[in-house]
Order: C-alpha cells, then structure tokens, then sequence
C-alpha cells in the first residue's frame, strides 16, 4: 500500500526506487528498504522524513528493540534503509546515532546435519529439488547463488562453478562435484530445449545485470545466459514490466527440503542453508584448512569461518568426554 499523504509517497517511494535501481541494488533491497521507509513514515503519522532527523531515526529504531523485540540483524536492516534515505536520496548526513537502544545480538552456533542426514534428505528430494539440494551441499552455495547460476558459469571440464556477484558483490570459484555431472549435463540438455521452445514463441529472454542488456542486446536471448534453473512458467518482470522466464523461486526449494526434512524425521531445523553448514563443516572434519573453506565459502573474514570449528563431529569444544576413557 502506498503512503497517500501529499508530502510523502509515491514521489518519495518512486525517488528511492529509483535511486537503488540507479546502484544495482538488488530487487529484495529495494523491497525491503521501501517497506522499511514506509514504517518509519507511518510511525510518524505520515510527516515527510526531511522534517524529522537523527533524533527520530534513533527513536524508531530503538522502538523497534523495546517495543518490537526485533533481532538485530532486523534493527540492521531498518537502519541501512533509513541511512540510504536521508543520504542517498534526501542529501542529508545523519550525526552519528549514539542513543539508539541496540537490539540483543544472538550469538548461536549453526546446525549442521550428519553425512547419513545429508543422504536422508536428499534421497527423499526428487528432480530440480534434488538436483539443486545435491549442489548446494556439495558446493558450499548460499541458495540465491544456487538458483542465480547461468549456464556460461558451469565449466563441465575443469569441474568448476563460478559464482558471480555472490553476497558483497565478489566472484568466486567452487567445485562441481564430479558425481553430479551427469545428472547436470541431462538436466541442463532438457533446459535448452525449454529456451528453444521459448524462442520459437517470442520469448527467450533472461534478466541481465547491471543494464547488460543494453551493452549487449543479443546476450538476453543467448543460451550461455540463460538460468540453469529456470522457472517452470513465464513472468513479467516487476520493474521493466517484460515478460520473461525468470528461475526457480527460493520458497519452492525450502519447501521440498523442509517436507524432506520431516519426512527423513529429523528433529533438527533444517533448512537449504544447513546444507552450506554442513558442506563446511564436513570438509574440516575431512582435514582440509579453515584458509580452503573459507576461500569455497567466500567469507571475507576467517573468523566467520572459525565457528565450524565449534561443530566439528568431536564433541563440545572438540575435546573427548572423560567418561569415555573409563
């Protein structure tokens, strides 16, 4: 819903999206900050944000800790939209907000599924859900990243994948496992000839980054650039408003892994990033360095990567219970 009052929405809201789009951002920022700024003019019986200031960011913000017992991780996020608000589109420099009530951060250890679980779920997903459950356990890949592939970055002869514009931005290389080319290679023959269909009817085209598009014209409708995974129908683009096949939707993927889950009666909470965790914490248990992983995981600090080492298959802490030695 759009804010109707004259002094904010939609100039205000169409100002910020177009400043995000102008940045690359990506489409679930620009949801997420939107929703954000529409609170915080809300909170505020619809007054325009240039009238307000650091004073009310910080109360919203601090709202949102007391009032909302939000996790920190959301305080965050609202404070990145209302930054880019004032400095990005209304030109104005917040002092540094010293008095906001900071929300509780939860420090908890990741959960990481047993290589018999790993199996249990997989053998319980069937077709992409499986396909794409098996690579992201076997690559380390965040589920975007997964689902985000395009066919040029699968390199079938060097047995590698490259992720590009993974989380803050940075390429990097992982493994193709070896057990799933095959299955890939037969997958992807099935995806081309869905493109070729699409073509055949005027479509064909795939969303390009960074106005791609424009640079190159024929790349969109080229098979290299095509999704791996790509959806099962067509849809129009919420921004440019073109009709085109985008890929498969997260939801779906989280989804089948939480029936696998339940129906393998697990009582862990799993979700697809528990396979990222366990791919992690299983190749430190099968004695490569933390300096590898981290590299596989594209954590830009190897301290992030550290905290598998409190997983590791050993016991809390890694060390052995006393009363096993009796």
């Amino acid at each position: 819903m759009e804010i109707s009052s004259p002094l904010t929405a939609p100039k205000l809201l169409d100002q910020v999206r177009g400043k995000i789009r102008l940045k690359h951002y990506s489409i679930r920022t620009e949801q997420a900050y939107v929703d954000w700024i529409k609170r915080f003019v809300l909170y505020f019986d619809k007054r325009h944000p240039r009238d307000l200031g650091a004073a009310a960011v910080e109360q919203f913000l601090t709202h949102l800790a007391v009032n909302g017992n939000v996790a920190a991780s959301t305080q965050n996020q609202a404070k990145s939209a209302l930054l880019f608000l004032y400095k990005e589109v209304l030109d104005m420099e917040l002092p540094w907000l010293d008095k906001v009530e900071k929300a509780r951060t939860s420090r908890r250890l990741p959960v990481v599924l047993t290589r018999d679980e790993v199996q249990a779920v997989l053998t319980r997903l069937s077709g992409t859900h499986w396909l794409i459950g098996s690579l992201l356990y076997g690559t380390g890949m965040r589920i975007m990243e997964g689902l985000r592939l395009r066919v040029k970055d699968v390199d079938f002869k060097r047995h590698e994948i490259l992720i590009r514009d993974g989380k803050g931005a940075k390429d990097r290389v992982t493994m193709l496992p070896i057990s799933l080319t095959v299955a890939l290679q037969t997958h992807l023959s099935r995806v081309r000839e869905l493109h070729v269909a699409d073509l055949q009817q005027g479509y064909g085209a795939v969303y390009l980054p960074n106005a791609l598009a424009r640079k190159y014209q024929a790349a969109e409708r080229e098979w290299a650039w095509q999704y791996v995974f790509p959806a099962g129908k067509l849809s129009t683009d919420p921004r440019s408003g073109e009709v085109r096949r985008h890929h498969v939707q997260d939801q779906s993927v989280q989804r089948a892994i939480k029936q696998a889950v339940r129906d393998a009666g697990l009582t862990k909470p799993a979700t697809p990033h528990t396979l990222r965790h366990s791919f992690a914490t299983h190749l430190l248990e099968g004695g490569y360095d933390i300096r590898t992983v981290q590299e596989l995981l594209g954590h830009s600090d190897v301290a992030t990567t550290m905290i598998y080492t409190h997983v590791l298959n050993k016991g809390g802490r890694g060390v052995a219970s006393p009363l096993d030695a009796l």
